[in-house]
């Protein structure tokens, strides 16, 4: 169960393939959560009143018990690391959408990446463009952990609709907040002011942005492929309901953002009752609405994401399981598929 249909592993690219894959680094919001002690017991014992005293012969036989007949918020987790995710064609730059903390892994990933490719014959630059949703610390805290960042040979463009992106960066490598100061850094970084409403071609992809209602803003990213898949980055928006529970006519860009994409990868922290009450205003939004948004746009694939740091795994399962059964109560036409992010999740497009 813990690698749902259409998904791979993430250590296993494709380097050169003709496939676009989604590669899920860090999925919560706001801070980084770790599972406790009891958290971990908890679910062995689960695991093993779930076995009902049967014997395995191996790890391996082990491991297709816990697959194939456990949920999968008692025999995984959706993990703990805040938003990263990686959008890769198998060529070219890298492209990550965010650095939450996630993005320690993803560095290292990608990094040995390219020494496989170089090994195989395959010329994959040391080169990484970033798309910031936002200057949030739970978005750019993964940074200084890069380790790209401290190569000679590499190169890191970093995009964001806001100017003070450079200013974020560098101020959270200060003397009083970390250790290695920005300026020490060997990559050559560079950043770039993108504009809401143009297309960009950017390596290996045409990107586009619009702005989202969130605290000192958001940016919400469409990439195509030339393959014409597209692949949609939308955290931190609000979208706000009407008194009936459906989202307020769409007037910012939303639509066009969504528009056929064939995975949506949206903010959905809060559940529809908790985004009308207690966290309104708050710059997220719910599963509820994240569906209804994906069909009005006619996207094939949605993907929640951001998931709220104080819920449990049992949570965050509960509430993806609350989704497939509102997608299905309400759908009229082609279905939506429902997934629900964790981390090391790879979706292939």
């Amino acid at each position: 169960m813990h690698l749902k249909e259409g998904t791979t592993p993430p250590h296993a690219p494709k380097e050169g393939c003709t496939i676009m894959q989604v590669r899920f680094w860090g999925t919560r919001g706001s801070l980084p959560v770790a599972p406790h002690a009891n958290t971990i017991a908890d679910k062995i014992a689960s695991a093993l009143v779930k076995s009902d005293g049967r014997q395995f012969a191996d790890a391996s036989a082990a491991r297709r018990f816990v697959d194939e007949e456990l949920e999968f918020s008692q025999g995984a987790t959706y993990g703990g690391a805040t938003s990263c995710v990686e959008i890769d064609v198998g060529t070219g730059p890298f492209t990550v959408c965010d650095m939450g903390s996630g993005l320690r892994e993803c560095g290292l990933d990608t990094l040995a990446r390219t020494n496989d490719a170089q090994a195989d014959g395959v010329s994959r630059p040391k080169e990484w463009h970033f798309f910031l949703s936002h200057l949030h610390w739970d978005h750019i805290m993964g940074f200084p952990f890069f380790v790209p960042a401290f190569l000679e040979n590499a190169k890191i463009i970093v995009h964001a609709g806001h100017g003070d992106a450079e200013q974020a960066l560098r101020r959270q490598q200060e003397e009083i907040s970390f250790p290695v100061p920005f300026d020490t850094l060997q990559a050559d970084i560079t950043f770039r002011t993108l504009t809401p409403g143009r297309e960009y071609r950017i390596g290996e992809l045409d990107v586009s942005l619009v702005e989202q209602d969130h605290d000192h803003a958001s940016y919400g990213y469409r990439f195509r492929d030339r393959a014409g898949r597209v692949a949609v980055y939308s955290t931190d928006a609000e979208h706000r309901v009407d008194a009936d529970g459906s989202p307020e006519a769409i007037d910012d860009g939303t639509s066009a953002l969504l528009a056929e994409a064939d995975l949506v990868i949206a903010d959905t922290m809060y559940s529809l009752g908790e985004s009308v009450s207690t966290k309104e205003g708050w710059g997220h939004s719910s599963n509820i609405v994240a569906v209804d948004l994906c069909r009005e746009a006619g996207a094939r694939r949605l993907a929640l994401f951001h998931h709220e740091p104080a819920y449990c795994d049992a949570d965050i399962q509960r509430m993806h399981e609350e989704t497939l059964r509102y997608e299905e109560l309400t759908r009229e036409g082609d279905p939506l598929e429902v997934l629900c992010a964790y981390d090391g999740l790879c979706v292939e497009l």
